[in-house]
């Protein structure tokens, strides 16, 4: 597809100065023809969210969690209604990169006023799938998956018919603990985890990599994007990172998507609608290379996808109890006050404590959120047992 001489497509970009972020600039910076950036919004970092406004000449700004007294650039909003206007005003597509839970208010507000929204956020779909679902038909937004397996998904679906679909198998490298004993995990470093073999990541994604939540959490995002029953959806171990996921129909026919591990690629599909731009990334060299290697997951070495697949089929609330709880796991862990072998049971703790309610609206969402958070915090803080 070419874009011939249409006007650039005008994005806002949600989570501007992380790394998803600066990708995301990157792109935009390398194809002026093709973007022109309208709106940010930043988290806490003002000086770095002045840089990107000051570079690109941005429209409008906020700045969601600015701190108390901080010096705010010259027009930019702070709050996070201040970032919801920006997530809502008038563009082509609105590129939510910020983590976390953070990312849900702004996500539902481009979503209301029907925009694209080209999501690297998982925990928005985990959270609250079936609330952005029919709130984005309401409106008539469509969301374009930005997560290096998802838009492996995406390409490999286009033009298919999902019915036909025997399963998505959604790959995961292993991260740094694919080969290591379960009964060692326990004195896990923060540092040790941080350390990917393949992708450069943000902390809290990396953590996510390390215990395998993050393959979990996709999951759920797989199930909301493409409309796929829980049982048709997998996860396989694939170390070297090159296939970033696969379909397999009902005829036998497997396609998958391969690419060098670089999230700017799928940015630029997201942020293009799925229009191909030259030269983003390097070219994969298959002649010579390695055997391709696919691995079943060791549910013992990772449970965080058991966990993670039962608060999907169980839904209602119990996938933003699992968020929350999974955030502040992750962020003590971080901290020196979790183990990380107590990652994944605090979250099972959370989720299971969560009640059952079959159609959450918004506010039931927020509110298993915060109770979810105050659960893992209390167990974490109690010395309860592992098990």
């Amino acid at each position: 597809m070419s874009r011939g001489a249409a006007a650039p497509r005008r994005v806002v970009l949600l989570g501007a100065t992380g790394s998803i972020g600066r990708q995301a600039c990157d792109v935009i910076r390398r194809y002026p023809d093709h973007f022109r950036l309208v709106g940010v919004v930043g988290g806490s970092d003002a000086a770095a969210l002045s840089a990107v406004i000051d570079e690109f000449r941005v429209q409008r700004s906020a700045l969601a969690a600015a701190p108390a007294g901080s010096r705010l650039p010259e027009g930019c909003g702070g709050g996070l209604e201040a970032a919801c206007e920006v997530a809502a005003m008038d563009s082509d597509v609105v590129c939510v990169a910020i983590t976390g839970a953070a990312a849900l208010r702004p996500t539902l507000a481009a979503i209301d006023a029907g925009r694209v929204v080209a999501t690297a956020t998982k925990e928005v779909l985990v959270m609250a799938g079936d609330l952005v679902r029919r709130r984005a038909t309401a409106a008539g937004a469509r969301l374009v998956p930005i997560d290096s397996e998802h838009s492996a998904l995406w390409q490999c679906l286009r033009g298919e018919d999902v019915a036909t679909v025997k399963r998505l198998v959604l790959t995961a490298s292993g991260g740094p603990f694919r080969n290591r004993a379960p009964e060692t995990l326990s004195v896990v470093t923060p540092a040790e985890a941080l350390r990917h073999p393949t992708w450069v990541m943000g902390p809290k994604v990396t953590i996510d990599s390390a215990t395998m939540m993050n393959k979990g959490l996709e999951i759920l995002e797989a199930h909301f994007l493409f409309g796929v029953d829980y049982a048709r959806i997998e996860v396989a171990i694939h170390p070297d990172s090159v296939v970033h996921s696969y379909v397999e129909f009902w005829d036998g026919a497997i396609v998958a998507q391969l690419g060098a591990p670089d999230m700017r690629v799928p940015i630029a599909l997201a942020l293009s609608d799925g229009a191909r731009l030259p030269g983003v990334g390097n070219t994969l060299e298959l002649r010579g290379s390695r055997p391709i290697e696919v691995l079943p997951v060791n549910l013992e070495r990772f449970p965080a996808v058991a966990v993670a697949r039962r608060a999907g089929e169980r839904g209602g609330v119990a996938p933003a109890a699992l968020n929350a709880a999974n955030e502040v796991a992750v962020a003590a862990f971080l901290a020196g006050t979790c183990r990380f072998d107590e990652i994944v049971p605090t979250v099972a703790s959370a989720m299971d404590a969560a009640p059952d309610v079959p159609r959450p609206s918004l506010d039931d969402i927020l509110d298993a959120d915060s109770s979810a958070r105050e659960h893992a915090r209390v167990r974490l803080t109690s010395g309860a047992p592992l098990a």
